[in-house]
């Protein structure tokens, strides 16, 4: 039997206020867990898991906007400084072919909707008997259900930005272009420009290269942006966008990407 100090905080995360009541009225017809808060949306659900430092984390993967695993790569996002905290996550989805096959080969529970009170219980067995081994094996295992399901589903739609004290999504269509500084990379997006930890390298793998071009060392530039190409030196161009920013599309890049230059 669990003693009080080895009670589960677990968090619910879910856009329907429905399912989200059923959940937590589950949880609460069982001894030894601790409610630390509910979150309806992606963002939210990333300040909560911020915040409370939950053990276990019920996560809808059906979310408008940002979805479950957009929080999950949040939260197992290398250089976070909480990776190594992160919660288990119990997912809760209806009937999807190839979200049920990642969770199943990354060994991760999970719950189909509509939830059943014996399957809910036997996955929340699974996560009191597995507490007390939460660690970095859940962080690789985390970071390998993302790698399949982001090569399952495409790339991504929208990045993570941490400022201050919140946490936000931008879309990718909404990027004008990309810019490196040091550890850190400025999204330029119309008059608003966004900060997140990373490489171009890293962003780079993540965005859909039919959407997105990298033209040198330090930037990437969204296609639909780009209002003119003009010839430069020795092979290089420099790049006009919509909003005037003027940047230079280097040789070596431009040797990358050669199909580009019979689009302007």
């Amino acid at each position: 039997m669990m003693t009080p100090s080895d009670s589960l905080r677990v968090l619910v995360v879910d856009d329907e206020a429905p399912a989200r009541r059923k959940l937590l009225r589950l949880i609460r017809s069982e001894s030894s867990i601790e409610i630390v808060g509910e979150a309806d949306n992606a963002e939210s659900a990333i300040a909560a898991i911020e915040l409370h430092n939950p053990d276990l984390v019920f996560l809808d993967v059906q979310m408008p906007g940002a979805d479950g695993f957009d929080v999950v790569r949040a939260i197992s996002a290398n250089g976070d400084s909480r990776a190594s905290d992160a919660p288990r996550f119990v997912f809760v989805t209806a009937h999807d072919q190839y979200a049920v096959r990642a969770f199943e080969v990354h060994a991760f529970d999970y719950l189909l909707k509509p939830v059943g009170e014996d399957r809910f219980r036997e996955a929340l067995q699974r996560a009191q008997e597995q507490q007390k081994s939460k660690g970095n094996a859940s962080v690789k295992r985390l970071r390998g259900l993302i790698d399949q399901v982001l090569r399952d589903r495409g790339f991504s739609e929208r990045l993570l930005i941490r400022e201050e004290n919140r946490a936000y999504f931008v879309n990718v269509c909404e990027i004008s272009w990309i810019e490196s500084d040091r550890n850190y990379l400025i999204l330029h997006r119309g008059a608003k420009s966004h900060t997140m930890r990373g490489t171009l390298d890293s962003v780079e793998e993540m965005i859909d290269p039919k959407l997105f071009a990298r033209i040198n060392r330090s930037s990437i530039v969204r296609l639909d942006a780009i209002r003119e190409m003009l010839p430069w030196f020795h092979g290089e161009y420099k790049v006009i966008l919509h909003d005037k920013t003027e940047l230079r599309w280097s040789r070596r890049y431009v040797g990358r990407r050669p199909e580009l230059l019979r689009t302007f």
